[in-house]
């Protein structure tokens, strides 16, 4: 029947409305090529400089060259490894202390001028030496993303409790709950919708801390690459390199997505 229908409308001329996700995706792609064919042109006819900005056919080229290689490959695995393993060790532990620490109003309001100071903090001012404590391996740079994904998750997943019903809260005290059972069946559900922004907030956060570590001591990973291109004024390497990073961050956004779906159905 569907066929059947798509070549009646053919027919009489009626248009076929593309679902609306399609619809969107193609208007995505279609923006993407209207940019780059205006930066190609641009560069062709002398408008800017390619010095200075590359050139979208060399980076394709580019792009090229490094897949073949399996460099870009593995750096992107490389540095999407030490993203990822920071998220979770930060996002977890975090959202956790921020939870447990609505069980200890006293503890939070102890903790709060801390944490927040060390939110207020250029996380990349730490880098340097986390470098010296972890090394120049592979751990420093899942200690940097896990320690500014650690404080973002910790005061929101305290904010998220504190947000909670405060009336809901008073009925269950009221019926005789303990605190940790309304903590468990009211506090943690209630404040999810909080940690689930955390999680999509810590995505940037967790690939900052990631290609900063590279960028200070490393010789592998996207941030590397990244920085020693720029070094050479190899523009177009550097163009594949952050659009590496967007993928990464695309796919991180993407797993965000299934988990937000599977903790807040």
């Amino acid at each position: 029947m569907a066929v059947l229908d798509a070549g009646q409308a053919a027919v009489t001329g009626t248009r076929v409305k593309l679902p609306s996700a399609v619809r969107i995706a193609l208007l995505q792609i279609a923006l993407l090529i209207a940019l780059l064919a205006a930066w190609e042109l641009a560069i062709r006819f002398g408008l800017i400089a390619v010095y200075l900005y590359g050139q979208p056919s060399g980076i394709i080229a580019k792009a090229g060259k490094l897949i073949g290689s399996g460099e870009l490959l593995r750096d992107a695995a490389l540095t999407a490894w030490e993203a990822i393993a920071g998220f979770l060790i930060g996002t977890v532990l975090g959202s956790a202390a921020g939870l447990s620490l609505w069980l200890v109003p006293t503890g939070a309001a102890v903790l709060r001028p801390y944490l927040v100071a060390l939110n207020g903090l250029p996380k990349i001012a730490l880098a340097p030496l986390i470098i010296v404590w972890f090394g120049i391996g592979l751990s420093s740079k899942i200690a940097i993303a896990a320690i500014i994904t650690f404080i973002v998750a910790v005061i929101t997943a305290l904010q998220g409790a504190k947000e909670v019903d405060a009336d809901l809260v008073k009925l269950l005290r009221s019926l005789g709950a303990s605190r940790l059972k309304t903590w468990r069946t009211v506090i943690v559900p209630g404040a999810m919708p909080w940690i689930v922004a955390a999680f999509r907030l810590n995505v940037g956060f967790a690939l900052i801390g990631a290609v900063v570590g590279e960028y200070i001591a490393s010789k592998e990973g996207l941030g590397y690459m990244i920085y020693y291109a720029g070094v050479l004024y190899d523009l177009n390497a550097v163009w594949v390199g952050i659009a590496a990073l967007m993928v990464v961050a695309l796919l991180m956004y993407g797993a965000i997505d299934l988990i937000e779906r599977r903790l807040l159905s």
